[in-house]
């Protein structure tokens, strides 16, 4: 290992270990956070932006997209169960064209009029039928899938042959399957486009020959027109809510919000009438449409016959054939015209047949309220119609409060604990701030240390001398040769060595690392 490298190991254990446990606690929690975040930072950094390839697509179709992605090498993930593919957004366009050369997505390339592309020209009649036929299947199938909602359909046709020797041809029906989304159920108005999307593009093909069933099996619309199974239940509730919902908002600005209760049941015709009637009024004024008049007389006399005149029990009566005679005879034809009136009525089903609303009142609310007007408000709001057959309740009772007084003490409490839990969060938050503060002045604490440690001038200690006395002849009673008392000599390496001691007991780690240094730089040389 360097020589340098092995000095910093050195220095920072040095350094650590003039650490508090509690500083070496928040040293070891800064620099795994700081790790942390420096990994996760690159790997956020690294990860490219996925843009969607193509949405929606079949499970076929998603195996073989990805297949081919991974034979490209491309990056991809799955979303929404695999129905959509992610692809880098820098290989976004480049991709999808790649993936189209190959033909890919093939469901959308098969059904509809595609399949008239392949046909041959020695196909049958009943084959050119039966293709033309699967080919509208297919377009209506595409068409009922675009409708937000419909994760699929399909639709089979059943369209009658044509032949001269019928009096009568049978009219053309379908069957939708369809398959929603998760989550998603179909409303009225769009079980209604799909069935006069089918019917208007089949020829003779009426709307209410068209039959819906949802991926439950529920019959959403039956041959008939009628409304079957779940969606008459459906539009029966959205109609007793409508209703409901007009009369509560005029109760709670009248008695106050929560202060009244409306409950409505309606009952709906669902049956779809057609009926032709004829009426026909003989006895107004009219004009005949034709009429004809035939006369005839004859006058002049006439002779006696030469029998005579037979009278009763064939005896002659005399004279009995003279004298003058006449003939008429008018004949009148009168042909009548009779008014006629023919008048054709299909009646819609959904019509409201019968409906019923209750209203009750808090009776401490309604204590200054006229029941008598608020029973006729209510039958004006909900469109009552008493020659129906509908009827208005309206009643004033006490209201239980016990249970809006638990579910308003529930309410603060959940209240509470989430303050509590907000408050819990922001100490939680302002614990982690301190600590990153406290970690960012510890490491600031330190580079000071440091730079004046990098500041310190080196000192110089010098060469340590031995001083021996010189040896002179020594009588200690000859006074000439004494020696005057000595000067107090200052020993400069004496005082250097003083101040080196006061400054190690101040500062031992700091003269540690100093002369470390030195051994260090020594060994360099």
């Amino acid at each position: 290992m360097p020589t340098q490298i092995t000095a910093l190991l050195e220095r920072a254990k040095g350094v650590a270990g003039q650490f508090s446990l509690a500083q070496r606690t928040l040293a070891i929690i800064g620099v795994a956070g700081l790790v942390l975040g420096l990994v996760a930072l690159s790997s956020w950094m690294s990860k490219p932006t996925m843009s969607p390839l193509f949405s929606g697509v079949s499970a076929a179709d998603a195996s073989a997209i990805v297949d081919q992605l991974e034979g490209e090498g491309v990056a991809y993930e799955l979303a929404d169960g695999g129905g959509t593919i992610l692809v880098p957004a820098d290989k976004l366009y480049a991709t999808r064209i790649s993936v189209a050369a190959a033909g890919l997505p093939a469901d959308s390339e098969e059904g509809g009029y595609s399949l008239l592309d392949d046909m041959g020209m020695t196909a049958s009649e009943f084959q050119q039928q039966v293709t033309y036929q699967r080919a509208m299947e297919g377009e209506l199938s595409k068409t009922i899938g675009a409708i937000a909602g419909v994760k699929t359909a399909t639709v089979k046709l059943a369209v009658p042959e044509e032949s001269v020797f019928v009096d009568e041809q049978a009219d053309p029906t379908a069957s939708v399957f369809v398959e929603t989304k998760q989550g998603v159920d179909l409303e009225a108005g769009q079980v209604q486009a799909i069935v006069h999307l089918v019917s208007s593009g089949i020829p003779g093909m009426n709307p209410t020959d068209v039959a819906v069933i949802d991926a439950d099996g529920t019959v959403l619309s039956a041959i008939g027109g009628s409304t079957a199974g779940g969606l008459a239940d459906q539009q029966t509730g959205e109609y007793e809510t409508r209703v409901a919902a007009s009369v509560q908002t005029m109760l709670d600005r009248v008695v106050g919000v929560g202060k009244a209760v409306v409950a409505v049941t309606a009952d709906l015709n669902y049956d779809n009438t057609d009926r032709t009637s004829e009426t026909f009024d003989a006895t107004a004024d009219v004009p005949p449409l034709s009429s004809s008049t035939t006369r005839e007389e004859y006058t002049g006399a006439g002779g006696a016959p030469v029998g005579g005149v037979l009278g009763p029990d064939n005896i002659a009566v005399p004279g009995g054939g003279a004298g003058d005679s006449s003939y008429l005879k008018e004949t009148e034809v009168l042909n009548p015209a009779v008014n006629k009136v023919t008048e054709h009525t299909t009646t819609a089903p959904g019509s409201v047949q019968r409906q019923s609303v209750s209203v009750v009142v808090d009776a401490g609310a309604a204590a200054a309220i006229n029941m008598v007007d608020l029973e006729a408000l209510v039958t004006a709001a909900a469109g009552v119609d008493v020659a129906r057959g509908d009827t208005v309740e309206v009643a004033r009772m006490a209201f239980d409060t016990q249970s809006a007084e638990a579910a308003q003490e529930a309410l603060a409490a959940a209240a509470a604990e989430e303050k509590a839990a907000q408050q819990a969060e922001l100490y939680r938050t302002a614990a982690i701030a301190g600590g990153v503060v406290l970690l960012l002045l510890v490491a600031l604490i330190m580079a000071k240390r440091r730079s004046r440690r990098a500041r310190r001038e080196a000192l110089d200690l010098g060469e340590l001398q031995i001083v021996e006395a010189p040896q002179l002849p020594f009588d200690p009673t000859d006074t000439a040769l004494a020696l005057p008392a000595p000067e107090p000599v200052v020993d400069e390496s004496a005082v250097r060595r003083a101040e080196i001691g006061a400054l190690a007991d101040e500062s031992p780690g700091e003269v540690a690392d100093l002369l470390r240094g030195w051994l260090v730089e020594g060994s360099k040389r």
